[in-house]
């Protein structure tokens, strides 16, 4: 894919298409690292954990199986 760097004020940006976010597993939230590899610029998602998308999702699988566990546990 060959991409070319857009003005974004006095700065310039590299514009990530939906698809290329998707494939990496990254979203606007997800922090990245950037490095300098030679000629090469690498971005990678720093990993903080689940993130909120995916901590919801598994929340919504496990509280149906365990609900009432949980009852009795807050009772």
């Amino acid at each position: 894919m060959i991409k070319k760097l857009q003005r974004h004020g006095n700065s310039q940006a590299l514009v990530l298409d939906k698809a290329l976010l998707e494939a990496m597993g990254i979203d606007i939230d997800t922090p990245l690292q950037i490095t300098i590899s030679g000629a090469s610029l690498v971005v990678t998602p720093v990993d903080v954990g689940l993130g909120r998308k995916r901590v919801a999702e598994l929340i919504s699988e496990l509280r149906p199986k365990y609900k009432k566990m949980l009852e009795n546990l807050a009772e």
